[in-house]
């Protein structure tokens, strides 16, 4: 049993269309969080995509999520804010979790654009040698979500009045702000400003983290330092929230066919995780398959799921859907609670 209790247990998708017909695949995302809702799953995130054939604009689908479901939080994980306006992105946001009744969990990252020489003049035609993409575009952000004066215009004007502040205000989403991060600095920025962490499956090996290991350091040790460094940095200490997104596939009710899919993905993705990758030295997590019960014994020997008491379990992208619905059955009825997880959130004794 992971030291932690698993608190709260979220699946994480890619939402996959085809170009040629992109409305089924939509319709998909959505029916894989009304599914994760009936199976008593905490939460239920998307992943952005730009110019990519998954999701691209996460709010607009989390927006029709809200209105198909009554219970489960909503998340981002994550939007690349150098893609974004921050006011504008903050009344989107506002919007969102008005509707949710309060169940929005939006995770941003900062950082350049991916493939920014090939998009800036369409994304940034006139301004993009200007653009800052550090963590002053995310303060932006913040300074908005908070109510924060944005304008020095407020009153009435003719028939229209006018606010100072990004309309509709939601106050408590500011403390369901996620940080997705997988560096040191990311964490320590995170904590300082009082954001949640969410922490994935890939993480940064930094200089700093090799001279402070005894050994040569792995993917768990890295992701354990960050959140130990997060939680050092932020106000509440050990009790600020820590997210986990790895990997994760039960096999428990799949098929023959399945299983060997499974690990034959699992299989072909094993070689990153064994060297840091690129000039930014990637580490990425082996992905755990097999029966609940095999997987809840690497996870709870996991030291950085040890820490953690909230997972978004990633879904593999390439899969079907019934593959989908095979695996988040078995998350909820036999992972879950080999975790110590109960629906709702109740964590057995």
């Amino acid at each position: 049993m992971p030291s932690r209790p698993l608190r709260k247990l979220g699946f994480l998708t890619i939402g996959m269309f085809d170009e040629a017909d992109p409305r089924p695949g939509h319709d998909a995302t959505l029916a894989l969080i009304e599914l994760g809702e009936d199976l008593g799953f905490d939460s239920a995130w998307v992943r952005d995509r730009h110019l990519q054939f998954g999701v691209s604009s996460p709010i607009a689908v989390l927006a029709a999520a809200t209105q198909r479901t009554d219970r489960i939080e909503l998340g981002t994980a994550v939007i690349p804010l150098g893609w974004e306006n921050p006011l504008r992105l903050a009344e989107d946001l506002a919007t969102v979790d008005i509707l949710s009744g309060g169940r929005l969990n939006p995770g941003v990252s900062v950082g350049q654009p991916t493939h920014f020489a090939h998009i800036s003049s369409a994304l940034y035609p006139d301004t993009a040698a200007l653009e800052q993409f550090g963590f002053e575009r995310l303060t932006r952000l913040l300074h908005c979500l908070r109510g924060g004066r944005v304008s020095d215009f407020s009153g009435t004007e003719g028939i229209e009045s006018y606010s100072e502040r990004v309309q509709p205000h939601s106050p408590g989403l500011i403390r369901r702000m996620w940080y997705g991060g997988g560096s040191l600095r990311s964490a320590r920025w995170a904590g300082r400003n009082q954001m949640n962490f969410l922490t994935s499956s890939v993480v940064k090996l930094e200089a700093e983290t090799e001279a402070s290991a005894r050994n040569e350091p792995d993917f768990a040790s890295v992701q354990l330092a960050h959140i130990q460094e997060f939680r050092a940095h932020h106000p509440d200490g050990e009790r600020a929230r820590v997210s986990q997104g790895l990997v994760v596939i039960p096999t428990d009710s799949a098929t023959a066919e399945q299983r060997a899919k499974y690990e034959s993905y699992a299989r072909v993705r094993l070689e990153r995780t064994c060297v840091p990758q690129g000039p930014q030295r990637l580490l990425f997590a082996p992905d755990i398959v097999g029966p609940s019960a095999y997987v809840a014994e690497r996870l709870s020997a996991h030291p950085a799921f040890r820490e953690a008491d909230e997972v978004a379990f990633a879904l593999p992208f390439s899969f079907a859907y019934r593959d989908y619905v095979q695996i988040l059955t078995d998350m909820a009825t036999r992972l879950g609670p080999a975790l110590g997880w109960r629906p709702g959130g109740v964590v057995a004794p």
